[in-house]
């Protein structure tokens, strides 16, 4: 080749990185310019909005169980001083005051018993006997009369000791009911079909509401004069029927996702039905509904808020109480508020991070 034939290529621009801050950044906040225009526009608004919020709730904010000062900041800045004042009602209720350390310690054991259940390490054949363990000792703490302590009716139960007990044993309870009801509305037999059906179409027609008052005020009519059952047992029963009535519902679409095929295919094998709903068809269900079940477990999370309606006093119930009860501080019941939303927050973005953890890893075989 003769070097006047000879004409250089034109250095082509490097490729753009696809990891890290930056390229995040252009992918998701700047990748068109309606991308950036958007970006832009809540950047404005944010830069108007945070600097009066942050005055509001942090700089010209009283921290201190200050009520003249408090006063004298309203319109001005938050009140804090409510939360610290008022802090023991709204997280253990109505509960006796030098009895307190009962639900406290009650609440860390339920607590620390959730946490460890979400960790891998734990995943052992004992972890249903801890649970039981956990439970009885939860139940003795709260009500007594046994050890030496004083016996506490559960009406006096409250804040986030009980947010925490319905909720638990709500989602619990109902999940096992949710898995055999998902199952009946798919069985081959019309009468558990139809049973199931009805079950699922009569909870979801009514909202929550109605099935704890029925629970709490109707339920008893139909009971043997002299035998009464314990409100919180009745709510709890009400909860647990209502959540399972829509976990069913989740169940049962990720059992109609998985492929016929699977089943013909364990068939084959000489798997009996248990056998392949169990080993094939049950995890391949419930890794396709990951999202959909811990959805309805925040919802499960955030409706004990309606059973206030029945006198138990739970986290939100117990603010209202708290501030009810004391007209100096109830004008400053938003703050009161921002508190407990911040409770649940922390609460239902825990329970989103551990469903984006568990999702992952019931679909790594499916990575390439």
């Amino acid at each position: 080749m003769s070097a006047s034939s000879f004409r250089s290529i034109v250095p082509r621009p490097a490729p753009r990185r696809t990891q890290g801050p930056l390229a995040w950044t252009r992918a998701n906040l700047f990748h068109d310019w309606r991308t950036a225009a958007g970006t832009l526009l809540v950047c404005a608004l944010l830069a108007w909005v945070l600097p009066r919020f942050l005055n509001w709730a942090v700089l010209n904010a009283v921290w201190r169980p200050d009520l003249v000062a408090c006063r004298a900041a309203e319109g001005v800045g938050a009140c804090w001083g409510v939360v610290a004042e008022k802090y023991r009602v709204i997280v253990l209720g109505r509960y006796p005051f030098d009895q307190q350390w009962r639900p406290l310690v009650a609440t860390l054991l339920m607590l620390a018993m959730l946490v460890a259940s979400c960790m891998r390490v734990f995943w052992k054949s004992w972890l249903a006997v801890a649970w039981l363990a956990v439970l009885a000792v939860f139940l003795m703490l709260m009500h007594g009369n046994v050890l030496g302590l004083s016996k506490v009716e559960t009406d006096r139960w409250g804040g986030l000791s009980l947010t925490v007990l319905l909720s638990t044993l709500s989602i619990g309870m109902a999940f096992p009911i949710a898995l055999a009801v998902a199952l009946g509305r798919r069985s081959d037999l019309p009468a558990i079909r139809a049973i199931c059906t009805v079950y699922v179409e009569l909870i979801r027609g009514v909202p929550l509401i109605s099935v704890l008052f029925m629970a709490s005020f109707m339920f008893p009519l139909f009971m043997p004069q002299g035998v009464t059952i314990d409100v919180l047992i009745r709510v709890l029963a009400g909860m647990t029927l209502f959540a399972a009535a829509y976990l069913a519902e989740v169940i049962r679409g990720g059992l109609q996702a998985v492929p016929r095929g699977q089943v013909e295919a364990a068939a084959t094998l000489g798997l009996s039905y248990w056998q392949a709903q169990r080993k094939i068809v049950l995890p391949q269900a419930l890794a396709m509904v990951v999202p959909s079940i811990v959805n309805s477990f925040i919802s499960i999370f955030k409706d004990t808020s309606l059973v206030s309606i029945v006198s138990l006093y739970e986290l939100t119930g117990a603010l209202d109480l708290a501030l009810n009860a004391d007209p100096n501080w109830k004008v400053f019941k938003l703050q009161g508020y921002f508190f407990i939303a911040l409770i649940y927050f922390v609460f239902c973005f825990s329970m989103s991070r551990y469903s984006r953890w568990v999702e992952r890893e019931v679909n790594t075989s499916k990575r390439r």
